[in-house]
Order: structure tokens, then C-alpha cells, then sequence
């Protein structure tokens, strides 16, 4: 393990010209994101302003202003995405019973209905506000602080390299500067004998949708990054709650799919005449076998083609042993398969496998049966856990580029920490993963 004193940089101290530089970049931050509140705050009056006159939503405006402040939102450093939607959506409610609820024990209910609205206009507009506001701060080096990682030397250059991708957790990690924060990877690192006392702040890392570091899931961090707290677990009803969502999104979409479908279905069969349709056996929860239904991307005699191409292509053998797919695989149909297959639209008919309870909205994706050979065995007995899904944190991060430890790590994420906010996550940034169609094909 890498010990504190064999850091090439050192720890930042709160005086001199270093201490004073920090002061201000943490000053002009927040401020910032302070701003952006406030700016956010604002527009939303204005919008509901026809409701209410502003006397009666300035006490709203405050109110959720300080109840996110509270909540750690502003400015919201070192927390997972669906953490941050959590919590934006906790601090409504918390708003509203303090502004709407106390009023009407004495009877004031006449602006209940105008603070509830400006409340959730507020909401809507916090998030893209946020992403703006973290782009602008990070343009001018205002939003990151750097971080010296202590790690064993073969995880030290992949937590730096996740943080530096990740930046919007708001730590960058550089070994060769000053810093306040340190990130460990080991929890012998973290007693006071062990690190410079001058660090402001030190995490025990919990584990990350790419990286696994510690076994520490971070469910049991509270949605941050490596905050030691009791072990989290899904309620009673998390089930029955996940259902409904996904009847919820799948019986619409359903509905809204079904005219892509038949156009991909003619398609496909003036490109290669024959079914269009295929029902796959793959491993659904607790081991029984599904039949996940999708669009045929791939000629009929697609496993003869494979064949061929492997015993005659040294490099396609190489790169099918890594991730169980090709770049430039022989067997899809020419332009509309490869097409389907990034657009995802061949996986719409899996809606009614959600429909039908066989399948979630979001899960770990059913694999073919060669393809889980691969894995150990007691994950994927933790894999048939939960139920497959339509998409999933492979599909919006790595997706074919993966190898099978890195979709072992994103599904054994997923698994672990596993929430309505974390799909509502996964949902909103499956959209613009489909659109960029990364590894798709």
C-alpha cells in the first residue's frame, strides 16, 4: 500500500498564499452555485407569478434555499447522480410542509395550491440549471479541488483516472499539488497514525459504477462517494414500488412503440425474408429461463457466419473472447441491422416481457448463455437476484466495450445499490446513450 509520506505531493495547509487561494476558489464556488439558486429560485417565481404575488412565494424561495443547503446540495461535491436527484426531490416536500402545512393550522390556505406549483416548477429547473452551472465552474477551475489518492499501486491510477473522468464529483485527484482531500482505498489508511493530520477531509472510498475498490457499497455511504454510514437496504415495498414503475413507463411506451416496430419488422424482411421476431431462452431472476423477445438484426444463418469467420480471423477470435461481440460482425443485417441494434429499437418488443413481469425497465441485461459461462458462478447467482432489465448501467457507460470484469463490476453495482432513484438515473441518461449509440454496433 501506498503510505501518506510517500506522496509526491503534500497536503495543503490553511495559511499562506496555497491556503488563501483555496479560501477564495471556495468562496467564488459557492457563491456560484448560491447564484444559480437563486437564479433558478427567481425564474420560477416568475413563471408561477400569475398564482401568487411574490410576497407569498419569497418565504417558499428561501425555505427549499435552505433546506437544500441543509441537505448538502449547494454545493453538492462528491455525490452519485441519482444521490443528488434524492435529495433534490426530498427537499420539495420538506419545503412544502414548512411553508403550506403550518400556515393552514391557522387557516392561511388561499397560496397553498401557487407555493405547491412553484415548488415543483423550482424542481424542474434545478437540474439543467445545476449541469450549466457545474460546465461554466469547471471551465474557469472553480469547481474541482484537488485530492491526493492512497491506494495499492495497481488501484491508485484507476481511482485517479475515474475521478478525472467523473469530474463532476468535484475532486481531482493530482499528486503532484498541494491538497485537502485524501481518497482511500483501504481502511487501515484511514486512522489518524496513518494520514497527515492537515488534511481537511479524508474518504474511505466506496465503490463506483466503474471501479470496484473496497466492497464498500455506496448505498451504505449514503449516495456519497465514501461516507461510513449503517447499511442501507431496499423497504418492504421497494418491489411492489419498482413494479408499478415499470408498468407505468412500459404500458405507454408500448403503445407509442408499436408503429417503430412494424416498420422495423417490414425492414427486416425485405432485407433478409423470414421471421422477424426471435424469442431468446436467457437466465432471468432466480434462475428460470426467459424468453426476452426482440428484433432479428442478424441473417438466419448468422451462427454459421460467426463460425466461419472465427476459425479463419486470429484477431475477430481475440476480440470475441474479450467481449462476446464484434465490430465488424459478419452476421448483422447490412445498414438496418447495425442501425436497430444502435437506436436499441430491436429491444423495444422487450416491453412486453416487463409487461408480463418477466423483465424490469432497469436491470442487468439478460446475456446469452455463453456469454454468463464466463462469469464466476456466485456472481451469477447474484446477478439472478434481481430481475433482468432493458437497460441498465452497462448500457449507458461502457456497453460493448466492456470485458466481463468490467460488466461484473457495473452489474454488481447496480445490484448493491439499487433504488428507485438510482433507475430513475439510469433512465434519464439512457436517452442520450442511445442517441450516441456507443459500442451499440
Amino acid at each position: 500500500m501506498i503510505s501518506s509520506d510517500r506522496l509526491q505531493g503534500t497536503p495543503v495547509t490553511a495559511f499562506g498564499p496555497e491556503g488563501d487561494r483555496r479560501t477564495r476558489a471556495a468562496l467564488s464556488r459557492n457563491a456560484g452555485m448560491v447564484l444559480t439558486e437563486t437564479v433558478v429560485l427567481m425564474l420560477a417565481m416568475q413563471i408561477t407569478s400569475g398564482f401568487a404575488p411574490a410576497s407569498a412565494l419569497m418565504p417558499a424561495a428561501i425555505t427549499l434555499l435552505v433546506v437544500r443547503l441543509m441537505m448538502g446540495l449547494v454545493p453538492g461535491r462528491g455525490l452519485h447522480p441519482h444521490e443528488i436527484m434524492r435529495r433534490s426531490v426530498a427537499a420539495v416536500p420538506i419545503a412544502a410542509g414548512i411553508c403550506i402545512m403550518l400556515p393552514a393550522l391557522q387557516g392561511e390556505t388561499h397560496h397553498a395550491v401557487a407555493i405547491a406549483l412553484f415548488l415543483l416548477v423550482a424542481l424542474v429547473l434545478q437540474y439543467p440549471a445545476r449541469m450549466v452551472a457545474l460546465a461554466l465552474l469547471h471551465r474557469a477551475g472553480l469547481w474541482t479541488i484537488n485530492a491526493h489518492v492512497i491506494a495499492d499501486p495497481d488501484i491508485s491510477p484507476l481511482i485517479e483516472t475515474f475521478f478525472r473522468r467523473n469530474w463532476r464529483y468535484g475532486l481531482m485527484p493530482d499528486a503532484s499539488r498541494p491538497a485537502s482531500v485524501a481518497l482511500v482505498a483501504d481502511d487501515a489508511l484511514a486512522r489518524p497514525e496513518a494520514l497527515p493530520a492537515s488534511y481537511a477531509q479524508v474518504f474511505v472510498l466506496a465503490d463506483t459504477p466503474q471501479l470496484r475498490i473496497s466492497g464498500l457499497h455506496a448505498a451504505n455511504a449514503g449516495g456519497a462517494i465514501g461516507l461510513r454510514v449503517k447499511h442501507l437496504r431496499p423497504g418492504i415495498g421497494a418491489d411492489w414500488l419498482k413494479r408499478a414503475m415499470d408498468l407505468a413507463i412500459a404500458v405507454p411506451m408500448m403503445v407509442i412503440a408499436l408503429p417503430f416496430i412494424a416498420l422495423a419488422a417490414l425492414a427486416i424482411w425485405i432485407v433478409d425474408p423470414g421471421p422477424v421476431f426471435y424469442a431468446q431462452p436467457r437466465e432471468g431472476l432466480n434462475g428460470r429461463v426467459l424468453k426476452v423477445l426482440k428484433l432479428r438484426t442478424m441473417y438466419r444463418d448468422a451462427e454459421t457466419r460467426l463460425q466461419d469467420l472465427l476459425q479463419t480471423d486470429p484477431a475477430a477470435r481475440a476480440e470475441w473472447a474479450t467481449h462476446f461481440k464484434l465490430k465488424k460482425d459478419p452476421r448483422v443485417l447490412p445498414f438496418i441491422g447495425c442501425f436497430l441494434r444502435r437506436s436499441s429499437i430491436d429491444e423495444l418488443p422487450q416491453l412486453l416481457n416487463v409487461i408480463m413481469g418477466g423483465m424490469s425497465v432497469v436491470g442487468p441485461r439478460p446475456f446469452p448463455e455463453y456469454h454468463l459461462a464466463a462469469m464466476r458462478p456466485e456472481f451469477r447467482r447474484k446477478r439472478c437476484s434481481v430481475p433482468p432489465g432493458i437497460t441498465g448501467l452497462w448500457q449507458i457507460s461502457e456497453r460493448s466495450q466492456a470485458d466481463i470484469a468490467q460488466q461484473e463490476q457495473l452489474d454488481a453495482f447496480y445490484i448493491d445499490n439499487r433504488s428507485v432513484w438510482l433507475d430513475l438515473s439510469i433512465l434519464l441518461r439512457t436517452l442520450p446513450a442511445v442517441i450516441l449509440g456507443r459500442g451499440a454496433c
